[in-house]
Parts: C-alpha cells; structure tokens; sequence
C-alpha cells in the first residue's frame, strides 16, 4: 500500500533539515536540499519498517500543506 506524506523542508545557514509531521521523530538532515530529500525517503522507509516490524500501527497521512502570501 502507498501513502503520501507531507514533508517539511527547512534550510538552515549550512544545512537543510527535514521532518514528518505525521510521522513523530522521522527527520534527516543533510548539506543539501536534493540529499535531504533522498535521505528523508530513507527515514520514512525505515520509520514504517521498524513501526510494522514493532506491530506498531502506520499511521495514515493527515497533515496538508498550504502557502499563504502576505
């Protein structure tokens, strides 16, 4: 089953972080917003392995992303 998680992309003064609101404590950090992403990937793979491994329940999805201008 495929889910689509909203990730949150944040660029710091040498470094870019990232992190699932829907999925507590999956983050990843990285010199590069392309790294990140990939490694963000990584950690939402291994978050829902080790939540089924663990019997633990995925959670579905549930936070929205919008921009607003000001």
């Amino acid at each position: 089953m495929s889910r689509r998680y909203a990730i949150v992309i944040e660029q710091g003064p040498e470094s870019y972080g990232a992190h699932v609101p829907d999925l507590p404590g999956c983050v990843a950090a990285a010199t590069s917003r392309s790294e990140v992403l990939q490694l963000i990937r990584e950690a939402i793979d291994l978050h829902l392995e080790t939540l089924r491994e663990s019997g633990e329940p995925i959670p579905e999805p549930a936070s929205q992303t919008e921009y607003v201008e000001v």
